[in-house]
């Protein structure tokens, strides 16, 4: 078998139609033809063929998980998640899964540390929300407990409770009120004082 042509996509300027016999046969992006050194004219045997189809599943899986965690930050778990489930529909190899998510963090675009800051400014930023469920849901995203208390070390729980009782207190009498900030992750000591705290004011 012979390369017979190399052609740009038409769909996708970054990737490299490949024909083998006049036939097309697969794409490639174009650090994946450097890195193969294919050139028009090239002999290939049915093992390298396969590898280069391999390869050009590969890189379509990782243009897609780029294009998923440029959507918005994603943990390395999250990740991991994302390509154990599109390898088993597609049946490819596992060992593309940490082939692309060490990709990714060397182009800085996986970063834990990143999300676990973006995660806790984002969630219920007008609402309130204790730091021990913030950690029990960062832990959940795969975030190391050093990440998560270095982002959660300036966080003040008195201010989340503020914010919740801000919002709740003509709603709820004070047992109702604390019970329900103890719902969400605070403790029933803390509750009580600016429930009580707030009533005063």
């Amino acid at each position: 078998m012979k390369i017979t042509d190399l052609r740009q996509g038409v769909k996708n300027p970054d990737r490299v139609n490949v024909f083998v016999d006049e036939k097309y046969s697969f794409s490639l992006d174009i650090s994946q033809v450097v890195d193969f050194k294919l050139k028009v004219g090239q002999e290939i045997s049915e093992e390298k063929l396969e590898e280069f189809k391999k390869a050009s599943e590969s890189g379509k899986l990782y243009q897609r998980t780029l294009e998923w965690v440029l959507a918005r930050p994603r943990s390395e778990r999250e990740t991991r998640d994302y390509l154990y489930k599109k390898i088993f529909e597609k049946k490819l190899d596992k060992d593309y899964i940490e082939v692309i998510v060490d990709k990714l963090k060397n182009k800085k675009y996986l970063n834990d540390l990143g999300f676990a800051e973006w995660y806790v400014e984002n969630r219920f930023v007008k609402k309130g929300i204790s730091k021990k469920r913030l950690k029990m849901e960062l832990k959940k995203k795969g975030i190391s407990d050093e990440i998560i208390e270095k982002v959660l070390d300036a966080r003040d729980d008195e201010e989340e409770i503020m914010k919740i009782i801000a919002k709740k207190r003509s709603r709820y009498d004070d047992d109702k009120l604390i019970q329900y900030l103890c719902r969400q992750g605070f403790s029933y000591q803390l509750a009580q004082n600016l429930v009580q705290t707030y009533e005063k004011d």
